[in-house]
């Protein structure tokens, strides 16, 4: 059993439990004899696998699926109000909340290894996970994509190595005390919670204080912000670019689909030669960030190089989700203006002959905060939909809107239209792609569809 709260408990209850996060914590609940229950608004996948694993998944949120469990783990997206967290306040059943429950279960193992960073962290988890895996190490993995060597985004192991993401948002990453932390990037991003750019820097500095003495903080150098948490750290450090850093790419090539092949060098040392299975830039830097890991775990790098050349994506990372009529889909996550600039960058290497993006907004707060950048981010697209916005866990205040992101993305000289519908979306995409075109659709939302729907007509 997990000890939580100086005694043991067996009786769990997960109020979001069809997130990604929250559902493979419920699962490693499960693995460990748990009695686990759990409720969200709707039936999933990743429910249904929880339910065939014996947990008892209630669908919507009532104060009757409180009753006799001893601890009750919620999501930041769950409200104060919500009937399940009142419930057992009035109850006296403790609560806590998902980051500090993964905090704890991260306690229980010696190497636990955080990737945090504004953008980037689901890939190279990813990549870090399967070299692992591949290692015969036999790491615990939760990742907040799917990764088909592993199943999905749970791999539950049996030695002392726990792998996961680190996410910024509310502090979240502030109750690991991981042996190897990673940071990729630090930008602005969660302008709902964070005041500026400043706060989420002192964010990350707390981070890199809750490694362990013996651990490693492990940081991209080109990035000022990381490189002064870096130069500061109390612990060891190690760190990568292409310019800069201990671990650097040299002699880098992109081969027809853009994926690069180069060289690494260790402090000017070669190490050997690495080809991704991956496209853009930016897939590099994450493949340098997961060979610092690696490094530092003194796996064998023939072993880093299989493995980097073997992973070809999680879902909805520049996703190839199929070709209908000539016309290829590519699907990917992309939500914040610095990944769009990454994944048009990635696509324009791609073999096409016009450049189609179907975007959808996420969150009001971030289209709000970051308009400007949103603007000036989709250069180099032959066209551009954009579709209303995700709201995710906010309410429209009226204050922006995609028609009045298009308008200014407009004045920036891309060609822009918005449509409302996923339905007459789709209807385009039917009417103007031609054979030889490539169409993204890119979004943390529910965008997706629009190319599983038009592949599958």
């Amino acid at each position: 059993m997990i000890k939580v709260l100086d005694e043991k408990i067996n009786k769990i209850h997960f109020i979001g439990i069809g997130g990604i996060s929250m559902s493979a914590l419920a699962e490693i609940m499960l693995n460990e004899g748990c009695i686990v229950t759990g409720s969200d608004r709707s039936a999933s996948k990743l429910t249904d696998k929880l339910k065939q694993k014996g947990a008892t998944i209630y669908i919507g949120h009532s104060e009757a699926n409180i009753t006799n469990q001893q601890l009750v783990v919620y999501t930041a997206a769950i409200p104060k109000d919500n009937p399940e967290l009142q419930e057992a306040i009035r109850r006296n059943i403790p609560i806590m909340d998902r980051a500090e429950f993964l905090g704890l279960v991260m306690k229980h193992y010696k190497n636990s290894i955080a990737v945090s960073g504004t953008h980037g962290k689901t890939t190279t988890t990813s990549m870090i996970s399967l070299i692992l895996y591949r290692a015969h190490l036999d790491p615990t993995i939760m990742i907040g994509g799917e990764l088909d060597a592993i199943g999905g985004n749970l791999k539950i192991g049996n030695s002392e190595y726990f792998i996961t993401e680190a996410c910024e948002y509310k502090g979240s990453f502030l109750n690991f005390y991981p042996k190897i932390g990673i940071i990729l990037n630090i930008d602005a991003d969660h302008l709902d919670y964070y005041k500026d750019i400043n706060e989420i820097y002192d964010t990350f500095i707390k981070f890199s204080k809750n490694i362990s003495k013996d651990g490693v903080l492990i940081g991209y150098a080109e990035d000022e912000r990381v490189k002064q948490i870096l130069d500061s750290a109390q612990v060891k450090t190690l760190s990568y670019g292409f310019n800069e850093g201990d671990v650097r790419a040299v002699n880098i090539k992109f081969d027809s689909k853009g994926c690069a092949e180069f060289d690494v060098l260790l402090n000017d040392k070669m190490l050997g030669t690495i080809k991704l299975n991956v496209p853009g830039k930016h897939n590099i830097l994450n493949s340098l960030a997961s060979i610092c890991c690696s490094i530092s775990l003194g796996i064998d790098f023939d072993v880093v190089k299989d493995s980097l050349h073997e992973f070809t994506g999680t879902h909805r990372r520049f996703e190839k989700k199929g070709t209908k009529n000539g016309i290829t889909v590519i699907d990917d996550y992309a939500h914040h203006p610095t990944e769009i600039k990454a994944t048009i960058q990635a696509a324009l290497n791609y073999p096409h002959k016009k450049l189609y993006c179907i975007f959808q907004p996420h969150t009001y707060t971030r289209t709000l905060t970051l308009f400007d950048e949103f603007s000036k981010a989709f250069n180099g697209v032959d066209k551009l939909i954009l579709t209303d916005i995700y709201a995710a866990r906010e309410k429209d205040l009226g204050l922006v809107s995609s028609k009045m992101l298009a308008e200014a993305i407009e004045k920036n000289g891309v060609d822009v239209i918005y449509i409302k519908d996923f339905e007459d979306i789709i209807k385009y995409i039917e009417e103007n792609l031609s054979e030889g075109d490539v169409v993204i659709t890119m979004g943390a939302g529910d965008v997706y569809k629009i190319g599983e729907e038009f592949l599958q007509r």
